[in-house]
């Protein structure tokens, strides 16, 4: 077997086991039930709050992100090491692992005071996009990094030549040649925050109509042993998520193929 063969063979292989996954859902598959769930109110408020979660969990997380990358990927620094390692600290610990290190932080003086005078995180809203900004911030970084790592730093030097100033040289050469892999960077962090439970279920709880994003109500289906319901669940949640995703794709394609 070629190695052209043996790589689609194997591309395949990855799709069909995935594949074969999300088929068997169909053996709870009930369309009355679906339309039913999905057209419920609190599916509805579900959707919304999940979707509002996310996207300001990931445009917070993106906005951080780009000058943090952009120091790891142009400057020596003391630290940068361990800070560009500590990137992977998401991956590492556990979601459930990290919503518990935010509730400890949250019952010692500093985490009471700033829930007392700033604003209220546990069993709230802002639980659930702080919840999702941590899981998210890191792998957002790591991506805008490799990003700007495929960029020349020629480019800003040459731009700085020319009478630029450093925040000038970077917001008119770097980052336009960046802007593919801010977007990428972005939409999967947003497809990663609609998927988030464990640190969310941790910090913000499990309150319908309040709290209860899509990976919660599915948690909360499955805890009551409403099978169908939660089948009808996971299906939202892959249209959702893998609908945005594969639609961005195809955009971003298309727009590739435009500029070539």
């Amino acid at each position: 077997m070629g190695l052209r063969r043996l790589a689609i063979f194997s591309a395949l292989g990855v799709f069909t086991f995935y594949a074969l996954l999300i088929a068997s859902l169909g053996y709870f598959f009930r369309v009355d039930q679906i339309i039913s769930l999905w057209s419920s109110e609190r599916t509805f408020f579900t959707i919304k709050l999940s979707v509002a979660a996310a996207t300001l969990a990931a445009t917070i997380a993106l906005v951080i992100a780009v000058p943090a990358a952009y120091a790891l990927s142009r400057f020596e620094f003391k630290g940068r090491l361990l800070a560009d390692t500590i990137l992977e600290f998401p991956i590492i610990v556990s979601p459930a692992a990290l919503g518990a290190i935010l509730l400890v932080f949250f019952y010692n003086r500093a985490g009471e005071w700033m829930q007392e005078h700033v604003i209220t995180f546990v069993f709230t809203f802002a639980g659930i996009v702080l919840a999702q900004f941590v899981t998210v911030l890191g792998i957002a970084t790591r991506f805008v990094k490799t990003a700007l790592d495929e960029i020349p730093a020629d480019y800003e030097r040459v731009a700085r030549s020319l009478g630029a100033g450093p925040f000038r040289a970077f917001a008119t050469t770097t980052l336009p040649l960046a802007k593919r892999g801010l977007f990428t960077a972005l939409v999967l962090s947003w497809a990663k925050a609609m998927g988030e439970f464990g640190a969310t279920i941790t910090v913000a709880g499990t309150m319908a109509m309040r709290t209860e994003t899509l990976p919660v109500a599915i948690y909360m289906r499955l805890s009551t042993a409403d099978i169908e319901g939660t089948v009808a669940l996971i299906l939202l949640l892959l249209v959702i998520g893998l609908g945005s995703l594969f639609a961005v794709r195809w955009i971003s394609r298309k727009r590739a193929h435009v500029e070539a």
